[in-house]
């Protein structure tokens, strides 16, 4: 029997899986309420993200645009916030003055891609997929929710907040990730659902992996054996296949803040049932 192929499905689909390897630009007029958008920022040091609600409109969470993000580290001399950077003295006619505000935000689409390109981040891909694109904060293996959940949570965030900003366990990709997902980690670790954090401490580790020495002495295959660990560490990261993610309804994320416990009634098994 043929599956029927829904609008949105072929949309994404119409070209080989593969070919996303290259590119995950997509033009505005084929956005769709809900869609998972990002641009590029800094030379592509980093991506900015949010969700597109429709209307020529995104909702996204950010820092003041030209306040530090906090690391403690050397990014803070040059990684800086994704806000919309219009001057106070000639702010955007739709979006209005909008350079010093923080937390969940709404902006039109074009102070949100700030003069960069516009991409779509890709759900449910393959583990071969998500392996070959090699820069992280791009797609995962995790199946995305349908539209109406993921824009009500991106509405419900926006009236009530998403808590602080913190680069690697709460920042502007966790937001939309869990926008399109409902999943958020419940254990006490150093990442969070980003695959952009993900895929820089994954590099750190495999550069700086003291066992590496051990197991090659040509330089080739040192490189091998690094892309190798730095491969496994994105994979075991990504929301669609780590076990310390839980399904949290939006309500319960703001009525009960802080580090989530485990609860075995509400733990999602994100191994299965992968599917949008």
């Amino acid at each position: 029997m043929k599956r029927e192929v829904m609008p949105s499905e072929s949309r994404r689909w119409a070209v080989p899986e593969m070919a996303g390897i290259l590119s995950n630009k997509i033009p505005k007029d084929e956005l769709k309420p809900g869609d998972h958008i990002y641009s590029w920022r800094n030379a592509y040091l980093y991506a900015h993200h949010g969700i597109y609600v429709g209307d020529g409109m995104v909702i996204h969470f950010t820092r003041a645009a030209g306040q530090e993000i906090g690391t403690g580290t050397v990014l803070d001399r040059f990684i800086f916030s994704s806000s919309p950077s219009h001057p106070s003295d000639s702010p955007c006619a739709r979006c209005g003055d909008q350079s010093r505000t923080e937390g969940v935000i709404s902006s039109c689409l074009e102070c949100f891609l700030s003069g960069g390109e516009l991409y779509l981040f890709q759900y449910g891909v393959s583990a071969g997929l998500f392996i070959a694109k090699t820069r992280g904060g791009t797609c995962t293996i995790a199946p995305s929710d349908p539209p109406e959940h993921v824009l009500h949570r991106a509405e419900f965030l926006l009236q009530n907040g998403f808590g602080g900003y913190n680069i690697f366990k709460n920042n502007c990709e966790d937001f939309a990730i869990y926008c399109k997902t409902g999943l958020l980690v419940f254990t006490n670790i150093s990442v969070g659902r980003s695959g952009q954090a993900a895929s820089f401490l994954a590099a750190t580790t495999a550069i700086v992996s003291t066992p590496l020495r051990f197991l090659t002495t040509g330089v080739s295959g040192l490189a091998a054996v690094g892309y190798g660990v730095y491969c496994i560490s994105r994979y075991v990261s990504d929301i669609g296949v780590r076990r310390d993610v839980m399904k949290i309804p939006v309500e319960r994320l703001i009525l009960c803040p802080g580090p989530l416990e485990s609860d075995p009634a509400t733990t999602t098994d994100t191994s299965k049932g992968k599917g949008s």
